[in-house]
C-alpha cells in the first residue's frame, strides 16, 4: 500500500504486537496502572497459536500454578494440568477481566524507530501508529519451521506440520513418519498410537526425556526446589539419577542422552521432553524409533543408515521460529534468529523504548516475569511524563501523515 493512503494514529502509550499470553500479560499490567495502549493481533482471536495451531489432546506440560499469568490464578476446579480448551477459556476470562480489546486482523508489516521524531513508527496495511514504546510480543513460536529434505515435495502421501495436526483419527491404520522427537513429536506419536496408526519417530540427535512427575511431585517443581539450595550442575545430576530410577535405561530404545544436563541445555534453547506415556509405547515397539532422514521417495523414506521404510504420511514436528526479523527493522537488541541477544533474565528491555515479551525460552512462567517488568517500567516513565504536563493528553489522537 502507498504510505500516503495510510491513516496516522498517535498512541499515548505503547503499541503491543501480539495478543498471545505475553501480549495479554503486558496489557493487563498496564491496565492495572492506568497506562493506555494499543494491542495489535494479526489473527481474528487471542492466543491464535493455542486456538488454531495446536493438537486436540494438548495439555499444559507443567502444573497450573507455574503457568498462570500475573495476579490471576487458575480456577480451583481446573485439574493440575489444564487442557488446551481450559487454557483458552482461562485466557478469554483474563482478557475480559482486564477489559483488553485487541485490534484483530491487523498484521504489522514493519516497525522502525524514527531518530528524528524519537518515536516508533509501526505500520499495518491501513494504519501507521506512532508511539514512544514498542512491545514485541509475537513470541517464540510465530511461524512453523519447514525443513528442506530431499524428495519431500515429491512424496505421494499427506505431509502436515504439527501446527495443522489435530488428531490421529484420520491416520488410523496408516504408517506415519513423525519427524522430530521433542515434546510435540513424542505426544503426536503417542496420539497416533492411540488412534491405531503405526508411527515411526525420527530421532536425529540426543534428547533428554524426564518423567513428568517424580514420586508424585512435578519434575519442574522438584527442580525449582533443588535450585534454591544446589548448583545447576548438581541438580541436573540428581534429576538424571531420579529419571533413571523411574524410566530405566532408554539408550537401548534408541534415545541417547546429551552430555549436557537438561537444565543447562535449556539455556541453549533445547527443552527436555516430559514423558506422558510415549516411552511405554516405545518399549512395546508400538512407536518405532528411527534415525535421520536421507531422502523421501514416492511412498517411502530412506534413512541415513540405509534402511528404507514404506510410509503413508509424514508429520513434521520440527518446531517453530520467531518472525521478528521479517517486520522489525532493528538489529541491536534482537538477533538474526528473532530472539533478544541478551539472555534471560535480562532480555526484556532494549533501547529507545523497545521491549520483548515472551522470548525467555522458559514458558509461561518466564513470560509472566518479563511482562511484570515491562509494564512496571513503562508505567513509571509514563507517570513521570504525565506529571510534567499541565493536562492529560488524549489516549489516541489522529494525525495527518506527511510521509
Amino acid at each position: 500500500m502507498d504510505t500516503l493512503s495510510r491513516r496516522c494514529v498517535w498512541v499515548n502509550g505503547p503499541v503491543i504486537v501480539g495478543a498471545g499470553p505475553s501480549g495479554l500479560a503486558v496489557a493487563a499490567g498496564l491496565k492495572e496502572q492506568g497506562v493506555p495502549f494499543i494491542i495489535l493481533e494479526r489473527a481474528d482471536c487471542i492466543a491464535s497459536l493455542w486456538q488454531n495451531r495446536t493438537y486436540d489432546r494438548l495439555k499444559l506440560h507443567l502444573p497450573k500454578q507455574f503457568c498462570q499469568l500475573p495476579n490471576f490464578p487458575f480456577p480451583d476446579h481446573y485439574p493440575e494440568y489444564p487442557s488446551k480448551k481450559q487454557f483458552v477459556e482461562y485466557l478469554e476470562t483474563y482478557t475480559r477481566h482486564y477489559h483488553i480489546n485487541p485490534h484483530f486482523n491487523e498484521s504489522v508489516e514493519s516497525a522502525k524507530y524514527d531518530d528524528t521524531w524519537r518515536m516508533w513508527r509501526v505500520k499495518t496495511e491501513a494504519v501507521e501508529y506512532i508511539c514512544q514504546w514498542l512491545v514485541v510480543a509475537t513470541g517464540e513460536n510465530a511461524e512453523p519451521v519447514l525443513p528442506e529434505i530431499d524428495g519431500l515435495k515429491d512424496f505421494a502421501g499427506e505431509v502436515v506440520h504439527a501446527q495443522d495436526y489435530k488428531s490421529g483419527e484420520k491416520f488410523k491404520g496408516k504408517k506415519v513418519l513423525v519427524v522430530g522427537c521433542g515434546n510435540s513429536g513424542m505426544e503426536l506419536s503417542l496420539d497416533l498410537c492411540n488412534h491405531d496408526a503405526k508411527p515411526a519417530m525420527v530421532v536425529r540427535s540426543a534428547v533428554h526425556v524426564l518423567p513428568r512427575e517424580i514420586y508424585g511431585k512435578s519434575t519442574f517443581q522438584v527442580a525449582m526446589f533443588l535450585l534454591k539450595w544446589l548448583p545447576m550442575w548438581l541438580v541436573d545430576k540428581i534429576l538424571l539419577f531420579l529419571a533413571w530410577t523411574i524410566l530405566g535405561n532408554m539408550e537401548k530404545f534408541g534415545l541417547q542422552r546429551p552430555k549436557i544436563g537438561p537444565l543447562e541445555l535449556k539455556n541453549y534453547g533445547r527443552t527436555p521432553v516430559l514423558d506422558i506415556g510415549a516411552l511405554e509405547k516405545i518399549r512395546s515397539k508400538e512407536i518405532q524409533v528411527v534415525g535421520g532422514v536421507k531422502r523421501f521417495w514416492c511412498g517411502a523414506v530412506e534413512l541415513t543408515d540405509g534402511e528404507r521404510l514404506e510410509i503413508d504420511a509424514v508429520v513434521l514436528s520440527t518446531g517453530y521460529k520467531s518472525n521478528v526479523p521479517y517486520w522489525l527493522q532493528e538489529s541491536e537488541f534482537f538477533g538474526k534468529n528473532g530472539f533478544p541477544k541478551t539472555p534471560f533474565p535480562n532480555g526484556w528491555k532494549g533501547n529507545a523504548g523497545l521491549y520483548a515479551a515472551g522470548f525467555t525460552r522458559r514458558g509461561l512462567s518466564g513470560l509472566s516475569a518479563d511482562a511484570v517488568k515491562i509494564s512496571q517500567d513503562i508505567a513509571k516513565v509514563w507517570k513521570d511524563d504525565l506529571k510534567q504536563k499541565k493536562q492529560k493528553v488524549p489516549t489516541h489522537r489522529r494525525c495527518i501523515s506527511t510521509f
